[in-house]
């Protein structure tokens, strides 16, 4: 099987493994992947803001323009689009990562700007994907946040996948929370398949998570109890899976009260019906500052600071920092 044809068929990414606290660091702290479902829904605007209100707060970090085929998150920051780029990266124009790492103007806040000129850098083979994936790992920041890419393909996923912090934007519409919860449940099932990549396990339990008609819903934790009796091992691996999955929503846009409380509604919901750990990390008001500053091309943190958007974002990379606490 050939690169394309093993990408093509969603070949499995060897995750590289963390360090233990103990050693010194030659990692970035804390990665964290942000995505969801389809775009429009302000992935690129809260992860530049959220990217500045950490480095204002002493942290440093690098900003990475995931979306390898529609990269704009420049424009989101206010600068000019960066003559070298993960294309360069991907296809060994430069063979560190850290060579295509450009200033933003803010201190302690840079940028790693998305293939935007080369086809084929929007489409890696899985070799490269790899490569890229492990050298994110190896940054020597505080933080390193990606911007995904809209939708469900395993090149979304698995950046999503291996970030130690997974945070999916949605709006307060039905479509929208529906489409989080379908990213959310494609996510897991890719985890599935990277622990379990020479059999059938992620469909079994894909099958069992997805009854005929007239048979009652399973969550994971059901599927455990049942695998239990008959496949220790699988079991298991699943609880492994379940484990190490403990997505974070963000809402986006909030307008009403009950806006507000979506996120600890939806989490509360899908827990009880998905038998995933997840958690809210708060929700973004809707704010005509926010348009106003993109037509601006600067950041609604540094254009409207007083606003009650930016407010909202400076309250969520709180509650981002405190999880680490």
């Amino acid at each position: 099987m050939s690169e394309n044809e093993a990408l093509d068929q969603g070949a499995i990414i060897e995750f590289p493994r963390q360090k233990s606290p103990g050693r010194s660091r030659t990692r970035a702290r804390r990665v964290v992947a942000i995505g969801g479902g389809k775009g429009g829904i302000g992935k690129s605007l809260v992860s530049a803001n959220l990217g500045i209100a950490l480095a204002e707060r002493g942290s440093k970090v690098v900003l990475v323009d995931a979306d390898l085929g529609g990269a704009n998150l420049h424009t989101c920051l206010g600068v000019a689009q960066p003559r070298v780029s993960l294309s360069d990266f991907i296809e060994r124009r430069v063979e560190r990562l850290e060579d295509v790492v450009v200033p933003t103007g803010i201190e302690r806040l840079e940028l790693i700007s998305g293939a935007m000129d080369d086809l084929d850098a929007a489409n890696p083979k899985h070799s490269q994907k790899s490569k890229l994936l492990r050298h994110l790992k190896t940054l020597d920041v505080d933080y390193v946040l990606l911007d995904l890419g809209a939708g469900t393909s395993f090149n979304v996923l698995d950046f999503f996948l291996i970030a130690d912090i997974g945070v999916v934007v949605m709006l307060p519409e039905p479509t929208s929370i529906e489409n989080a919860y379908r990213f959310i449940k494609a996510a897991f099932f890719r985890r599935l398949q990277t622990l379990a990549p020479n059999d059938d396990f992620a469909t079994v339990v894909g099958r069992a998570l997805a009854p005929r008609e007239g048979q009652a819903p399973m969550t994971p934790l059901d599927v455990v109890a049942e695998l239990r009796k008959t496949n220790v091992e699988s079991a298991a691996r699943l609880e492994h899976a379940l484990a190490g999955f403990s997505p974070w929503i963000l809402v986006n846009q909030a307008r009403t009260r009950g806006d507000f409380d979506i996120g600890p509604t939806v989490v509360s919901a899908w827990k009880k019906f998905f038998g995933l750990e997840l958690g809210s990390l708060g929700a973004v008001p809707h704010d005509d500052a926010v348009w106003q500053a993109v037509r601006a091309r600067q950041s609604v943190i540094r254009a409207f600071p007083q606003s009650a958007a930016a407010t909202g974002l400076l309250r969520v990379a709180e509650n981002l920092i405190a999880l680490e606490r």
